[in-house]
């Protein structure tokens, strides 16, 4: 499966996502939320969620809680990477106030109209909804003070150009704070070749070394990653099989491989020589 054509999968299977979303069903990571709740529960406190729009919470996909991760102050400019029905969007413009702004970028027209809808219904103003691709960010240089995401960087096929875009359109000082699937340790192949598991938020996530190398790469320092969960055999078992592959087999080969992490970098403040 080519680049193009994963990203066509996870766009049709997220649009899928939002349709459920607005209409009261959950849709962790796609259509198949069975084999992947253990990722996605639990991941906002009532008081983050409780004056939100339903249909934001329930077309949460996240792996993580960006919010208890970015400490954003106000009048900050934000981006949330694959923002979904926008529910971190939501969230990050009561941190940044009415001075601030936060722009929510997301390829699914599906998840762009309910993001919208649900950005009405909660009445909130200092929020811009955008179509595009996160290998692509229809921003300018130099614009954005902190970069969030959930559980999203996981699903492109090109993670160099994420970064890099990342780093293009943050401020000099500026900060990626986002919740990724990140593996410790080798992996099965039977799970890196199971397009299903791209929408359960694994199959695409990288090896803890290789993401701390292509965040270096894109120029970013100050990187960290930190552990949110770790997910045992008995976590997965039930999406294992849900995915037809092996339990017995590949379950105490996943134990403890697997984590949702909070990824921390800054972009160097840029240093002018005389």
């Amino acid at each position: 499966m080519n680049g193009q054509e994963i990203k066509e999968f996870v766009k049709a299977e997220y649009g899928q996502a939002a349709l459920q979303a607005k209409h009261g069903g959950s849709s962790c990571c796609g259509s198949v939320p069975e084999r992947v709740d253990f990722i996605t529960s639990n991941l906002y406190g009532k008081h983050e969620t409780e004056a939100l729009p339903a249909e934001a919470v329930l077309a949460s996909l996240g792996c993580g809680n960006p919010m208890a991760l970015a400490e954003l102050s106000p009048g900050e400019t934000v981006l949330d990477l694959g923002s979904g029905g926008g529910i971190d969007v939501l969230l990050s413009a009561r941190r940044v106030g009415p001075t601030g702004k936060v722009f929510g970028l997301d390829m699914t027209d599906e998840m762009l109209a309910l993001a919208r809808e649900n950005q009405e219904k909660a009445g909130v103003r200092n929020v811009e909804f955008l179509k595009g691709e996160i290998e692509d960010i229809p921003l300018g240089d130099r614009v954005v003070d902190v970069i969030i995401s959930n559980c999203v960087i996981n699903l492109s096929s090109d993670k160099d150009r994420v970064l890099a875009e990342a780093f293009r359109v943050l401020k000099p000082g500026g900060r990626l704070a986002v919740s990724d699937v990140v593996v410790r340790g080798d992996v099965p192949a039977e799970i890196r070749h199971s397009v299903e598991l791209w929408m359960g938020c694994v199959a695409g996530a990288l090896e803890e070394s290789a993401y701390r190398d292509k965040l270096v790469k894109a120029g970013f320092d100050e990187i960290e990653i930190v552990p949110t969960r770790i997910y045992r055999a008995e976590d997965a078992k039930d999406f294992l099989a849900g995915a037809g592959l092996n339990v017995d087999k590949l379950g105490p080969q996943l134990d403890g491989k697997f984590m949702s992490a909070f990824v921390r970098a800054r972009k160097p403040a840029q240093v002018h020589k005389s």
